[in-house]
């Protein structure tokens, strides 16, 4: 089931059109008035996982409040005028149905970015940090003038119920945030921040998916007949929506061309450019009557152009802002070996890199999603974290660091010989663990913290927040291979060698044993 549902979340260019004819042909052969009962439930099943995952923290983080009033200024100002003279334009005469569509393109306008905010600004390398606070900002922000809005714009064309349009609001984003938020704490809570990041927060986001193509089987299914009685209703709807994403592309390109940062610029193009369709054809269907199909039929075909436009922007994006910088990390000349599954480490096929922009610019590199990044707090292991930052800046890929603190009680007893547990008493040895552990892992995250900040001083955003440092305890060839493959990760990368002779004896031992039972690749980076 979760290789399904993974697979329709990578494939949404084309889920959404197939469930979109799917729904036409049943709604030609069958009767699908009754699947208006599963219009709400499926519409919590899209936006509570997206809710779920929100890092509402981040809000109060960053200085990009620049940024974040030029996105919803344009949001909530700029392109609520651009879709209401666009209607007007292309969407008038005496069919009523025209005035509908044109509710529709406003309601499009008007809601909120969504969620794919964030996940098309990190397959186009923009900042998503930036991306989720325009999302949090945006649902706020949206809620509150919608309704407004579409009395205001709109209450000449039909007839918009405030109050009413509050509650579905309500019920489609405030209830599903607060639900979203509370099952995020209580997953915390029970199972820590490092289960959740690692296990638990990626199970939500397919769960979205599915729920964006049932809602557009459903609202095809609901509009079958209509659509193949009136084919060219298609064609009539399909060119303002066009010009809608023309204009607002070129608009923001520009903008984000004259004002912005490369990282930034991406996230505020997919800030406006990604529009909450979900809420938009939950409203419509649920807040304007027998009327809302209609105006629902402009809102399914816009998900079409909205996906299909955002992938082929990614595709151009280094064009129109150009590529990330060549030289990431400003370090001397490193050696860096990779290996893939081998038996012992001089078996290793190893390829050393002399200049770090040949590593940047390989076009062979693969994708690297998940890194972990695992450090012993040495040089070498501080310089490799630039090395797991530019790889993930890169890929738009996330960070995780693990650092392993050794078990003191079980490191003293193996190179005394004997069992101090037994030998003193339990009690006494655990409390002195727990005690040296605790502190162990408090001045470990700070330094980690500490590093995560210089590197971003010297090389830019990375990718790794607060959230995203493990510490474990324990043997730390096990820890190391153990969490990359319960964490799904697809690259680890750490240093060769740690604190003086011993140590670099120690973490070179370690480096060894990693990557000869690592199931996935390992990178190992050596200071100079």
């Amino acid at each position: 089931m979760w290789s399904l549902l993974n697979k329709l979340q990578k494939n949404l260019v084309w889920g959404i059109p197939i469930a979109m004819v799917l729904g036409i042909v049943f709604g030609v052969l069958f009767d699908a008035t009754p699947l208006k009962s599963f219009i709400i439930p499926v519409t919590f099943i899209m936006i509570y996982p997206m809710m779920a995952t929100l890092n509402i923290k981040s809000v109060l983080s960053g200085k990009d409040l620049r940024l974040q009033i030029f996105t919803q200024v344009i949001n909530f100002i700029v392109v609520p005028f651009i879709v209401f003279y666009i209607g007007k334009l292309m969407l008038s005469g005496q069919d009523p149905r025209y005035g509908l569509w044109a509710v529709g393109l406003f309601l499009i306008g008007v809601l909120p970015t969504s969620g794919m905010t964030i996940s098309w600004t990190g397959f186009a390398r923009g900042n998503k940090e930036a991306a989720t606070k325009m999302v949090i900002f945006g649902l706020v922000i949206g809620a509150l003038a919608a309704p407004l809005y579409t009395k205001l714009f709109m209450g000449a064309v039909v007839d918009v119920n405030m109050l009413h349009m509050f509650k579905q609001i309500a019920l489609f984003i405030f209830a599903p945030m607060a639900a979203g938020l509370i099952t995020q704490e209580v997953l915390k809570r029970k199972y820590g921040n490092e289960v959740w990041n690692e296990r638990l927060k990626p199970k939500f986001p397919p769960f979205s998916a599915l729920g964006v193509v049932m809602i557009a089987f459903l609202a095809m299914s609901l509009k079958a007949r209509s659509i193949v009685a009136n084919p060219s209703d298609l064609l009539k709807i399909i060119v303002p929506l066009l010009v809608f994403y023309f204009i607002t592309y070129l608009m923001l390109s520009i903008i984000g061309r004259i004002f912005f940062k490369r990282e930034d610029a991406i996230a505020m193009v997919f800030g406006v450019v990604m529009r909450d369709l979900s809420i938009a054809l939950a409203i419509a269907m649920t807040a304007f009557g027998k009327e809302g199909m209609t105006i629902a039929l402009l809102i399914s075909l816009a998900y079409v152009i909205q996906i299909q436009s955002a992938a082929w922007y990614v595709k151009i994006v280094d064009l129109i802002f150009g590529p990330l910088p060549k030289t990431i990390v400003p370090a001397g000349p490193p050696e860096v070996k990779t290996a893939e599954q081998p038996s012992e480490l001089s078996d290793v096929p190893n390829k050393t890199v002399t200049d770090e922009t040949a590593l940047i610019d390989n076009s062979n590199l693969p994708v690297f999603k998940r890194i972990l990044y695992a450090t012993d707090m040495s040089e070498t292991a501080k310089h490799a974290m630039r090395y797991a930052c530019a790889l993930g800046r890169m890929s738009s890929g996330n960070v995780i660091v693990l650092h392993v603190i050794p078990d003191m009680l079980e490191e003293f007893s193996n190179g005394m010989g004997i069992d101090l547990k037994e030998h003193d008493g339990e009690g006494e040895w655990s409390e002195l663990n727990r005690r040296g552990i605790a502190t162990a892992k408090s001045a470990v995250q700070n330094r980690i913290l500490e590093n995560h900040k210089n590197v971003e001083s010297e090389s830019g955003h990375c990718p790794l927040n607060q959230e995203n440092v493990i510490i474990k305890v324990g043997n730390p060839v096990k820890n190391i291979v153990s969490t990359a493959k319960e964490g799904d990760y697809e690259l680890i990368i750490m240093g060769t060698h740690g604190h003086g002779k011993i140590g670099q004896a120690l973490i070179g031992s370690v480096a060894s044993e990693v990557i000869r039972i690592s199931e996935i690749p390992v990178m190992v980076v050596k200071l100079s």
